[in-house]
Formats: C-alpha cells, structure tokens, sequence
C-alpha cells in the first residue's frame, strides 16, 4: 500500500473495530435483552450494538471530527472531508443474542463516495479480515483469494433471510428452487462473514436480498480485492434489491440463476 492517506484510514478501522470487538466479547451481559426492535419484532437491537456504535463513532470523530459517518444504529453526519465511515457495530445481532459465535464489527471508510478501506473483525473467530482498494484483501495478516471456480452445482453458496414474515417466504421460496442447483446452501447470519467466507475461499458464493450499506460495505471491498466478483441485478452493483458475491466462473450463473428466480424482489 503506498496511499499514505489510506493506511492512516486502515490503521484507524483496525484500532475501532478491535476496539469494538473487545467490548462486545468480553462485555456481553449474562442477561442480555432486546433493547429496540426495527423492521418486526424479531429484528433486533441490544444495547451492546449501542455501545458498540458509540465507541466506534467517538473514537474516530476524536481523531477525524471533520468526516462523516453513516451507522446502523443511527450515526449519521455529511462530513467535510470528503471521508465517510460506514459502521455496522454488530453484524449478527440475533446470533449474539442467542449466544452463537458468527456476529463481526464491520467498517469501512469511502473517499468520495468510492470505498476505499474495509474491516471486519470477528472476535469469536479470532480473526480480523482488511482490504484497501488495490492493495489486495488479508486477514491476521495472510492474504487472501477466493476458491477456483467449481461448477455451478458443486458450488457452496450462502445466503440470509429477512425478519419480515412475506419478505422471508419469498426468499425461502426462491432458495428451495436454487438449492438443487448447487451443492449445497448455508447460512451464517452475517452478511460480512459470508462475504469474507468468499474472500478465504470459505464459500462459492453468497447471495442476498435486503442488504444495507453499512452490511456490506467492508465486506463487498474485502471479497472482491480476494479476488472475487461481486454485484447486484445483471449490469449493476450490489444494493438492497440483490448483493452477489462469487468466485469468477460462479458469480455469472449464480447471478443469472437469481434473475430467473426473482430474488430481487419480494
């Protein structure tokens, strides 16, 4: 990396994420409870993805009070800089809930609206995952690259569901039909985990509908510096319509299956 700017960036989504994992691992409380709901009643907040939120947020507006953050739980402010930190404090919240080991920090910086730094850190996994664009992807300092390209139907692929009733039907629907495509399907709870799976070579691909920015922002960064396609609908990136990633010669079939199936709609 030789962007003086972006390894002060990296350096800074390390030290916030670790800081954040740190707190949630070692500060979840035995009697952990749903602090908020958001889109129904089993999508959650705890007050863990609060403080995390804020812990991340006052760390890096100490050191860069001028950029603007953009988080799940509410941060949100333009900036001036032309810096912006994308912050999923929690990625896996109802897997922490119940005590499960898949939940991540997820951070990534933007530079002018184009992603430029992601970080997830997975305390439970012990494992933290980087990328900065054009610098390749790495994580506890190994680098990383996605799988050869299997055939469709010797693909691993994974995929997450949404917490409102219709919405998840019809994703469920849309994944009985695509299972028999594939070797086989997963799903962790955490859209930045998959998408790192992709990176490590973990996975084949994932795929899933309803995604946020702050979801995937680092994630979408890592897999694709792994070497890893990523994209939405046929022609467009990754949104909340469809977020696809895959190893080349499984993204293009993946992608095409999920346009026939209509998994970017409810």
């Amino acid at each position: 990396m030789t962007d003086p700017a972006l390894s002060e960036l990296l350096d800074l989504a390390l030290e916030a994420a670790r800081r954040a994992g740190a707190l949630l691992r070692d500060g979840r409380p035995a009697d952990l409870g749903v602090a908020a709901t958001k889109s129904s009643p089993i999508d959650v907040v705890t007050e863990m993805d609060i403080a995390a939120e804020k812990l991340i947020v006052g760390y890096l507006s100490d050191l860069r009070p001028d950029d603007g953050f953009l988080g799940e739980e509410g941060a949100g402010s333009p900036g001036t800089t032309g810096i912006r930190w994308v912050i999923d404090p929690l990625d896996g919240t109802v897997n922490y809930l119940y005590g499960l080991p898949t939940w991540a920090v997820s951070i990534a910086a933007e530079r002018d609206g184009e992603r430029v730094v992601g970080v997830v850190e997975a305390p439970m996994r012990r494992e933290t995952y980087q990328a900065v664009l054009g610098g390749g992807a790495y994580a506890n300092g190994d680098a990383l690259r996605c799988r050869p390209a299997p055939p469709l139907d010797q693909a691993l692929v994974s995929t997450g569901f949404n917490y409102v009733a219709h919405v998840r039907a019809h994703q469920a629907d849309v994944a009985q039909r695509l299972i028999p495509r594939l070797r086989d399907i997963r799903r962790s709870g955490s859209a930045a985990v998959d998408l790192c799976d992709v990176a490590a070579g973990r996975l084949d691909g994932y795929y899933e509908r309803g995604l946020h920015p702050w979801d995937l922002a680092a994630g979408d960064l890592i897999a694709r510096e792994a070497g890893a396609l990523t994209g939405g609908r046929p022609g467009l990136p990754a949104d909340g319509d469809l977020t696809v990633a895959a190893t080349p010669g499984v993204f293009e079939p993946l992608q095409a299956a999920l346009e026939e199936l209509g998994a970017w709609h409810d």
